[in-house]
């Protein structure tokens, strides 16, 4: 019932893992985005060089998501490849694709690099609200039973959302092809954005108003 395997054709996956290869393929972009979080003040500083340096020159390009400076990164690029390298030899294995988007129509420069990243923690806050509140919401009249009839309780409640999560959050979804989403490195956070564009399609979702979550981008109501 609770297994993380996904195949690719089937409920909006591009990616084919059983159960085990899932789960090190979330825990190691999870790993990923935790270490580069751990580093952002040091990107953003080597950002900042990698824009203003006189000699890096970029052209205006339309990227599909309008004009864009294309402009290389190389500060970011050595420092996001040394943390990537970080994050792998402490797990010991890595699933998927190890390419990094940067420079190019995904990731134009090091300043759109280093918003993207900084989004992880407007997906990531809003799913733990929501976990560490439903203990709380089935304290509340009627609504113990709700959670009981439908999910099996709030265990069951719990893992439902964290299944669903661990699953299409990190299953290559949010483009047509496997150069803008995928197993690279930016396509694990494209595919998490996508699940995030459909939260309100989720059986669950409910469950995630009834514990004050507004949105992605918004503060939870309380």
């Amino acid at each position: 019932k609770y297994s993380l395997s996904i195949a690719g054709g089937k409920e909006g996956a591009r990616l084919t893992h059983n159960h085990a290869r899932q789960y090190t393929y979330v825990l190691q972009s999870l790993t990923l985005w935790r270490e580069i979080s751990h580093d952002m003040f040091k990107l953003w500083c080597l950002a900042e060089g990698d824009l203003l340096r006189e000699n890096n020159s970029y052209r205006l390009t339309d990227t599909g998501q309008g004009l864009n400076r294309v402009q290389n990164a190389p500060a970011v690029s050595r420092a996001i490849h040394q943390i990537l390298h970080r994050s792998q030899q402490k797990l010991g294995s890595w699933v998927g694709s190890s390419v990094i988007h940067l420079g190019d129509h995904n990731v134009p420069n090091a300043l759109m690099f280093i918003d993207k990243y900084t989004q992880v923690p407007r997906i990531l806050n809003p799913v733990v609200l929501v976990l560490e509140q439903i203990p709380l919401v089935a304290k509340q009249e009627g609504l113990k039973e709700y959670l009981q009839a439908n999910f099996g309780g709030v265990d069951g409640a719990i893992k439902e959302i964290l299944t669903d999560f661990f699953r299409h959050a990190f299953d290559g979804s949010g483009a047509d092809n496997f150069f803008d989403a995928g197993s690279c490195i930016d396509g694990r956070l494209t595919s998490a954005w996508n699940w995030c564009s459909k939260i309100e399609k989720k059986r669950y979702y409910p469950v995630f108003k009834l514990a004050g979550f507004v949105g992605f981008d918004g503060e939870f109501s309380k």
